[in-house]
């Protein structure tokens, strides 16, 4: 069943736009806009040889600027414990992503929620440098339990979408955010000169008349 997932993840990853707009139905304009951002951006994806070699997780995707391996995982419970064979996994993730500068991922899937159902979190590391460093830190960690130990919960995760347009808004995006935003300055600006009230200029007597007035 988690290949059926898989395919959906890695459709939309390598910027297919049907494989967008099959996770992203029930979402909404704005949210749906943010995803399709990887069409102009995709990714090489593949599945790791036998799916669960050590380490690799089941999805890596790769681009000129990033690579990281994905743990794809899909339940109907917004929290989901590690244990057994699922702890060994976060382990083997945790030591390659030491090992290789990597950034490992997880992706939980939630059953029967409508909209965005697909969150992103991402498995500590301390070996991350230059622009996976800074990405990482838009990315939320996997939580912890009372007792310290990592646990993949739903909520904390980040959506798909918006982990679509921290990765794949390209110059052009911010180069036009921030026209919009000096064109919005200015006309703010601008209108606050044109309510400002007109104040007469106070009028002073001289300083010498004034003193006068105090004196015995």
């Amino acid at each position: 069943m988690t290949s059926q997932y898989e395919r959906e993840l890695r459709a939309v990853l390598i910027g297919s736009p049907d494989g967008v707009r099959a996770v992203t139905r029930s979402c909404t304009p704005s949210e749906k806009a943010r995803a399709m951002q990887v069409v102009r951006r995709p990714f090489l994806v593949v599945r790791a040889a036998g799916s669960g070699t050590a380490g690799a997780g089941d999805l890596l995707a790769v681009r000129g600027d990033v690579a990281f391996p994905i743990e794809v995982k899909t339940s109907k419970d917004k929290k989901n414990y590690l244990s057994g064979r699922t702890w060994e996994q976060y382990l083997d993730l945790q030591k390659e992503g030491e090992r290789c500068g990597l950034m490992p991922l997880y992706a939980l899937r939630l059953k029967g929620v409508r909209g965005d159902s697909w969150r992103l979190l991402r498995v500590e590391t301390t070996t991350l440098t230059g622009p996976v460093a800074i990405i990482a830190r838009r990315i939320p960690a996997l939580t912890l339990t009372k007792s310290g130990r990592p646990h993949l919960d739903w909520d904390a995760g980040l959506p798909l979408h918006r982990f679509l347009s921290l990765l794949c808004r390209d110059e052009e995006s911010y180069g036009q955010t921030a026209a919009s935003l000096r064109a919005r300055s200015d006309s703010w600006v601008k209108l606050e000169e044109e309510e400002k009230p007109d104040i007469p200029a106070t009028y002073h007597e001289p300083k010498a008349e004034w003193i006068k007035r105090f004196r015995l």
